[in-house]
């Protein structure tokens, strides 16, 4: 009996819009990576700032990518923890605490979580909360830092909070689409593309890229 030529197409469709969507987001990192992000001016700006920023958007995409793939309790533990903790980094930028290297963590962020990904390492619970906990605190810096020179900070810490866990549950959607239509090559190029833009904005902080 000859195969369905739509039914055979689908999987191959399904394999080519997910990888698309993940390549779509890393192609346009370079325009966006280090961009001034202006003045924080209330909720609409802190739910916007991770969109704009594509270091922080992949980020966070990966950690629910990768929280999905290991499963177990990390499911749901990471993407909690991250936006907890990263209120913590918050806290300590508002605080005027110094933190060195805010931006190199950021940007290794980026290359450690596409790595993982495109790797399929599936970390030991100890090693992955680590991971999200240090990681967390340079994103939460970079942002508490200008939440002084916003009008409305608490609303602009309210939307952040929300856009980040909105993002963590995009990266969740995309992995579970790519397991559910066995798709696991999809999930290694997500990650080899987030781990190359990750490098492309470590090289633009030493001026090469």
């Amino acid at each position: 009996m000859r195969p369905d030529p739509i039914t055979a197409t689908r999987p191959r469709a399904a394999r080519l819009s997910a990888l698309l969507l993940c390549l779509a987001a890393t192609a346009a990192a370079p325009a966006f990576a280090h961009g001034s992000h202006g003045t924080a001016e209330g909720f609409l700006a802190g739910v916007l700032h991770p969109v704009t920023g594509l270091d922080h958007l992949l980020a966070m995409v990966a950690v629910g990518i990768w929280s999905a793939f290991l499963g177990r309790g990390l499911a749901w533990q990471l993407p909690v923890a991250f936006p907890l903790v990263m209120v913590v980094g918050g806290a300590l930028g508002i605080a005027g605490v110094m933190l060195p290297y805010v931006e190199l963590g950021i940007a290794l962020s980026v290359v450690v979580l596409g790595v993982a990904i495109a790797a399929r390492w599936a970390a030991p619970t100890a090693a992955a909360l680590a991971i999200i906990v240090v990681f967390a605190i340079f994103h939460g810096h970079a942002h508490g830092t200008e939440l002084p020179s916003a009008t409305e900070p608490q609303g602009y810490a309210a939307g952040f909070v929300l856009s980040t866990g909105l993002l963590h549950v995009a990266g969740i959607g995309i992995a579970h689409l790519a397991m559910r239509r066995a798709l696991p090559g999809v999930l290694r190029a997500c990650g080899g593309a987030i781990a190359l833009a990750g490098s492309w904005f470590v090289g633009g902080l030493f001026g090469l890229a």
